[in-house]
């Protein structure tokens, strides 16, 4: 267990972290310990806005936002450059899709959506309240609830990351962390919000891209962290 949230964590932060050795089981089974590398990133991000909140709201923000990119490397954005490119570029066709998809560049799509989300970050980050503190330390760790979720119910768009970490992904994985996830939204209701985000992110990616990949998981995540900060905020 250990082992597979190191490489979790290695996977997808730039936590600097001992190298484990590592199989084909132990890279299928990573999706499972996605919520608990999210709760590190949200411990992060809520220490830089606690540093930043004593000179007021906007160096909060900027701090908070900023250890968020430098933690995750980026990594969820360039998922959400790469699905705003290929959604806005391949116009349906299926192989301009996985041409887009594949490519390194991020076009004019790519750019305008990370900007946009960026930005959404910002502002909300700015409405954080000290009181909040724990919520939004858990916030990044509910999000990443929603790849075991696509991960069983999307196909794999194609042999790749999105196919190798879904292998090993169970439907009571997502049922057990839904459970534990029941205290939060008690405590906070406008979490509930993440009920519908995440099916809702399924029945979009079916339709538009036609399956799960990688990009699909990094720009769900992205979008449901900034739906939740938004729920946090706005209720």
């Amino acid at each position: 267990m250990i082992r597979r949230f190191i490489l979790a964590m290695q996977f997808t932060t730039r936590v600097p972290l001992p190298n484990v050795k590592a199989d084909d089981a132990d890279f299928a089974a990573l999706l499972r310990y996605f919520p608990m590398v999210g709760l590190v990133v949200g411990a992060i991000v809520s220490g830089a806005w606690w540093l930043g909140s004593f000179q007021g709201a906007w160096l909060a923000a900027l701090l908070a936002l900023g250890a968020w990119v430098a933690v995750t490397g980026a990594l969820h954005l360039d998922g959400l450059a790469d699905v705003a490119d290929a959604t806005g570029a391949a116009h349906g066709n299926p192989a301009r899709l996985s041409e887009v998809l594949a490519d390194p560049h991020v076009g004019s799509f790519g750019v305008v959506v990370v900007v946009l989300q960026l930005l959404a970050k910002f502002v909300l980050l700015q409405h954080v309240s000290l009181a909040d503190l724990p919520l939004l330390c858990i916030l990044p760790g509910l999000a990443r609830i929603g790849p075991l979720f696509w991960a069983r119910m999307l196909p794999p768009l194609h042999e790749g990351l999105g196919s190798r970490l879904g292998a090993g992904v169970r439907f009571r994985d997502f049922v057990l962390w839904g459970i534990a996830a029941l205290p939060v939204v008690v405590r906070e209701p406008a979490f509930a919000l993440l009920v519908p985000a995440i099916p809702l992110w399924s029945l979009w990616l079916r339709r538009r891209l036609g399956g799960i990949s990688g990009d699909g998981h990094g720009a769900g995540i992205e979008l449901c962290e900034t739906a939740l900060l938004a729920a946090l905020v706005l209720t």
